[in-house]
């Protein structure tokens, strides 16, 4: 472990546990609202597909804030980000106790969305810098403990503060504890950070020349979702379309823009051999300079195409356990909470922590054992996760998902220790935040809509009772999850070359 100037080994520990506590409340936060899908469903009157969209409001908009938000993580103080967005994260969880229909709902939700974003690129990042390579991936796994615990015990305890006081209440009081914990991160000392960019500097360098260079790389996305935008709207009008063939048109451009885009950054990511260091005082640039810089290392493409793929899975699961557990078994808010909560509770743990001090000791032997660990998790876990959704012996349930949370969380902290052992230093929280992004928007922020929908449509169509159909279109997680973990193995034929590579520079 390093020893940061002014600090101590144990001051790092003392980094490392505060950062794990606000992660944990981080995904506590965040997954209350699983808890209360039903209740949600029965009082704002909402379909599947809305209960989806509510769930992934908070993705969506984290996807999009991450990047900008590491940047400003490598450009100016860690801990203020990370204070920043704890706070915001929570006052916005506590506001959806207070709210009376879809649309209010979803903007709370998204802005605890923000806040998260601040958070997560600029904590990771500061956690490498207090500790070595070799010791990475287990920290990382520590910290992604918080993540395993406040994933599962936010939906515990958000279902038991809904089922005694309402689900008003499970909002107002989960957000509470974020306000200690950022007046903690604001105290934060960061070891190897470099003397701010003034933020005048910042703003002034990106209007006069990143805003401009940014708008011309993305004109093709811009332009083709304002021409999707229009087109399906006019669709619309026409009622004999439905409107899920307008969102499919509408996504149709948006796809091929953002496609179009990506084909224009590649030609940047071949000519440019700046060194990151200078990269990284270029203020909001970085937009490009985080794409490019994935697009230059073959193992990030990789790690950024089957992270979205296992965070489909991963995310679509938690979104709709609870709601699953209700109309196909049964269970009641309690019920979810000792048989899901505890079980989902001890494996995630374990699983982090296993999968973290695997993956480093494997690591002082093979480059790739990062990379085979976090795709062996999955590999391992499928099997485990189409048993649970089509089994009906509830004897089978408590041991189904103690293995899926044990193997579905091994890619935590071995998957971020990746990205930063083939990225340098002054790019590392971009880079995280990058991979936020793409990660979120291509992955876990569809699956919840997406299972919705899904449902619906079996009800509708197909005429399959409510908890039926909702069986059959979980069954589409754990096959995304399968093929995310074969794509991240393929990044084992490029991780040496990448890290040797960065090793040199």
């Amino acid at each position: 472990m390093t020893r940061p100037a002014g600090g101590t080994r144990a001051y790092a520990v003392y980094v490392l546990a505060l950062l794990t506590l606000i992660n944990f409340f981080n995904y506590a936060d965040r997954n209350v609202v699983f808890a209360v899908f039903e209740p949600l469903k029965r009082d704002l009157q909402l379909s599947d597909l809305q209960l989806g969209w509510i769930g992934s409001a908070y993705i969506i908009v984290l996807s999009l804030a991450a990047l900008p938000l590491g940047v400003l993580g490598d450009l100016r103080t860690r801990r203020g980000v990370i204070a920043w967005g704890v706070g915001l994260w929570s006052l916005f969880t506590s506001l959806g106790g207070a709210v009376r229909g879809f649309w209010e709902l979803f903007v709370c939700r998204a802005m605890v969305g923000v806040g998260e974003a601040g958070y997560g690129p600029a904590s990771q990042a500061l956690i490498a810098e207090y500790f070595k390579e070799k010791r990475r991936a287990l920290a990382i796994g520590i910290y992604s403990v918080g993540m395993a615990l406040g994933g599962v015990l936010g939906i515990w305890l958000g279902g038991l503060l809904a089922e005694a006081y309402g689900w008003r209440l499970a909002f107002l009081w989960l957000g509470i504890p974020g306000f200690v914990l950022a007046l903690l991160a604001s105290r934060l000392r960061e070891p190897a950070q470099r003397a701010p960019t003034p933020i005048v500097t910042t703003l002034r360098h990106f209007t006069t020349t990143g805003l401009r260079r940014a708008l011309r790389y993305a004109a093709p996305l811009i332009g083709l979702s304002a021409l999707g935008a229009v087109v399906s709207g006019i669709l619309a009008l026409i009622h004999s379309l439905p409107t899920e063939m307008d969102v499919a048109i509408f996504g149709m451009f948006v796809g091929v823009g953002v496609a179009w885009t990506v084909a224009r950054l590649v030609p940047v990511a071949l000519r440019r051999t700046a060194d990151a260091q200078e990269v990284a005082a270029t203020a909001l640039e970085e937009f490009v300079a985080a794409a490019t810089t994935v697009l230059r290392v073959p193992t990030l493409i990789w790690v950024f195409v089957g992270g979205a793929l296992v965070t489909f899975a991963v995310n679509g699961l938690i979104a709709w356990a609870a709601s699953f557990m209700q109309r196909v078994h049964g269970f009641s808010v309690s019920d979810v909470g000792r048989e899901f909560g505890v079980w989902g509770l001890l494996g995630g743990s374990l699983g982090a922590l296993a999968g973290g001090r695997l993956a480093d000791w494997w690591f002082g032997r093979w480059n790739g054992a990062r990379v085979a660990v976090s795709g062996a998790g999955f590999l391992l876990g499928t099997p485990v996760c189409v048993a649970l959704i089509l089994s009906n012996n509830l004897r089978l349930f408590a041991p189904l998902v103690f293995g899926i949370y044990f193997f579905y969380t091994w890619y935590n902290g071995p998957l971020a220790a990746v990205i930063f052992d083939v990225v340098p230093a002054a790019v590392r929280s971009s880079v995280m935040g990058a991979f936020l992004l793409f990660s979120h928007l291509a992955g876990d922020a569809i699956a919840p809509p997406l299972i919705g929908y899904l449902s619906d449509r079996l009800q509708m169509v197909w005429h399959l009772s409510a908890d039926e159909a909702l069986r059959r279109a979980m069954l589409l997680l754990p096959t995304a999850g399968l093929a995310g973990g074969l794509v991240l193995l393929v990044a084992l034929r490029t991780v040496s070359r990448d890290m040797a590579r960065q090793r040199a520079a």
